[in-house]
């Protein structure tokens, strides 16, 4: 199979079934359109979301929907085993053997109703993952159909390079925001860069209207300034900053409001100056840049 392309922005459905919205099947239908209609073809799905309950019911929102499965991307994760429900382990815990591997993107592919996915990602680094035995399981993913890229999640640079030395990875999902900047930092976003793999950043609003702190004050005052002078609104702002970055970050919006929906891809064309830039970055360090 040819590489997947991925939309700019990627919506994420871990709050689309019972960890938040709850959504029903007719809801699913919509949103899905409503993602597509607004340019955002691509999902963000794993295994446990929702307790293992969301892919089986975005797959019954899908084809609903009758959406042909080409005009949409599929991402999915596995590897952590969740208690809940059915799933009675003592402990959770990550498992990357072989097999569950495998079994995983199978219940995955039946649970969204599709032959394959466009993107496979470990969702959490194990300390007890083998490299070949990942391997294995991708290439014969790959070499059945039903799956077209491999990436990771939540993996540091020496991690990434474990597996990437029996592997090709096409993406890492990390947390990055103007309020959790550090793998700009840390080497993460230039370990990307340096061997061509695509960061997909989660939470990419950060912390800004979740909390109420001294980092979260400075950044809505400075935004105050920058929704008057680009004539957006703030979320636009923090997404066009992540953008920005020449990584060439996708970040996952978790939205399911309609009207924010519909403004989502005015991020990619908002381009910010230089000085708005860094003074996003140096209000959330509550520093000068240094």
């Amino acid at each position: 199979m040819l590489k997947t392309t991925l939309s700019p922005i990627i919506s994420g459905t871990m709050n689309w079934g019972a960890w938040d919205k709850k959504l029903n099947t007719e809801e699913m239908s919509h949103m899905i359109h409503m993602f597509l209609e607004n340019g955002i073809s691509t999902f963000d799905h794993a295994d446990i979301y929702g307790g293992y309950t969301t892919e089986a019911e975005f797959g019954h929102g899908f084809k609903k929907s009758r959406i042909a499965r080409e005009k949409i991307q599929l991402i999915s994760k596995c590897g952590i085993k969740h208690i809940t429900g059915d799933r009675n382990y003592r402990i959770k815990h990550y498992d990357y053997s072989k097999e569950y591997i495998i079994w995983s993107v199978e219940n995955s592919l039946k649970n969204l109703q599709t032959e394959y996915l466009d993107v496979l990602l470990l969702h959490r680094p194990s300390p007890l993952m083998v490299a070949d035995e990942i391997a294995e399981a991708v290439t014969k993913l790959k070499s059945e159909g039903k799956l077209i890229d491999f990436g990771l999640s939540n993996f540091t640079p020496s991690q990434t390079d474990l597996i990437r030395q029996k592997i090709e990875v096409d993406y890492n999902q990390i947390q990055f925001s103007a309020t959790h900047y550090f793998p700009m930092l840390d080497g993460s976003l230039d370990h990307m860069q340096v061997n061509g793999i695509r960061p997909m950043a989660w939470n990419p609003l950060g912390n800004v209207f979740r909390e109420d702190s001294e980092q979260t004050r400075w950044l809505k005052k400075l935004l105050a300034s920058l929704v008057e002078k680009y004539g957006v609104g703030s979320d636009l702002i923090l997404l066009a900053w992540v953008l920005q970055h020449p990584a060439k970050i996708l970040p996952i919006a978790g939205t399911v409001n309609s009207g924010r929906v519909q403004q989502l891809m005015k991020a990619t064309t908002l381009q910010l100056e230089l000085e708005d830039w860094f003074a996003i970055w140096s209000e959330s360090m509550g520093d000068k840049v240094p």
